[in-house]
């Protein structure tokens, strides 16, 4: 997706987003918070935010998983520094169609973040994930941003584990979690 395009959908982004939050249909739940998944690739990361949209019930659920490595902001200091900020990146995806939920991710062992997200509809999260190529090429190493997108999963399936679905390194795939509280 060219700049131009990337930069109009992330305004529009931005201003639904801005509607969504005056009208108080934007959350934060805590139910995930504190979550330990376990990747494929032997890597596991905790559920340090979630954001919720209410929306009508998906049609055709996506899973999507987005994975970056900052060029900054590593380590302990740069690590929690970013758990705060990301905050503010919010607008930049809550108002695109299709958005229903994300799982934010701490830094894994190897300092790459993961976002995980439930989206209706497999061509709208495509749209998303190539405009959110352009923020992500200003903060992060270029190669070691990568995303896939799961048609006909819902996110709470794809967070059980069970089936085997990975190819290659498996950085995308969750194979078992462990709950907030223990």
């Amino acid at each position: 997706m060219k700049l131009p395009v990337a930069l109009w959908r992330l305004a529009k982004c931005a201003s639904t987003t801005g509607v969504l939050l005056a009208r108080r249909r934007l959350h934060l739940p805590r139910t995930n918070v504190g979550r330990r998944l376990d990747f494929a690739d032997g890597t596991s990361a905790r559920v340090y935010r979630e954001t919720v949209v209410e929306r009508p019930p998906l049609e055709q659920p996506v899973v999507l998983v987005v994975q970056f490595r900052m060029r900054v902001l590593n380590g302990r200091v740069g690590q929690a520094y970013f758990r705060v900020v990301s905050l503010l990146n919010t607008p930049l995806f809550a108002g695109f169609p299709g958005f229903a939920n994300k799982l934010w991710m701490a830094a894994d062992e190897e300092g790459r973040y993961r976002g995980l997200y439930e989206w209706d509809d497999a061509g709208l999260a495509h749209d998303y994930v190539r405009a959110l190529w352009w923020p992500l090429a200003v903060v992060s190493r270029l190669d070691s941003i990568r995303y896939r997108v799961l048609p006909g999963r819902r996110r709470d399936d794809v967070l059980g584990g069970g089936e085997s679905m990975a190819t290659g390194d498996g950085w995308w795939q969750p194979v078992g979690s462990t709950p907030a509280w223990t």
